[in-house]
């Protein structure tokens, strides 16, 4: 039960503390670096205190299978979580260059806006696969 409770305050804290630090951040010349490091300084602290505390204890023989399944269940939490929060940044990279680059495209001709809203969608679409790995991993 303590367990649940500490990852639950690291993970509240990996959300609020890199928030704060963009907001503050918006003052300061070069400060989207410094966000941005202090949020992936967060991300992999979450990551290795979660596999710290969901994997401690004794190593033992084959005979006891119901660690090893559980073990086992645990790596394909992370690969899940991993799945669908790598593929949602990598289509948030891709949003962003395809939704300026058709904004622009629209401003000098607004008959192109079927083909600007495709390449839009194509680029969301990544998200959308990463959520299917991490289902067909769960399942």
């Amino acid at each position: 039960m303590i367990t649940k409770i500490i990852l639950v305050l690291i993970l509240l804290c990996s959300m609020i503390i890199p928030a704060g630090g963009f907001l503050l951040s918006k003052r300061r010349e070069g400060g989207f670096k410094a966000a941005l490091s202090c949020n992936v300084f967060f991300f992999f602290g979450t990551l290795l205190a979660a596999d710290i505390l969901m994997f401690h204890g004794d190593v033992q023989a084959a005979g006891d299978t119901a660690a090893a399944v559980s073990n086992s269940e645990s790596w394909r939490y992370i690969a899940a979580a991993l799945s669908t929060g790598m593929s949602c940044i990598g289509a948030g990279i891709a949003v962003a260059s395809a939704a300026s680059a058709a904004l622009g495209a629209l401003s000098e001709d607004s008959s192109i806006m079927g083909k600007a809203l495709i390449f839009v969608a194509l680029a969301e679409s990544i998200a959308l696969y990463g959520l299917l790995i991490s289902f067909s991993i769960l399942g």
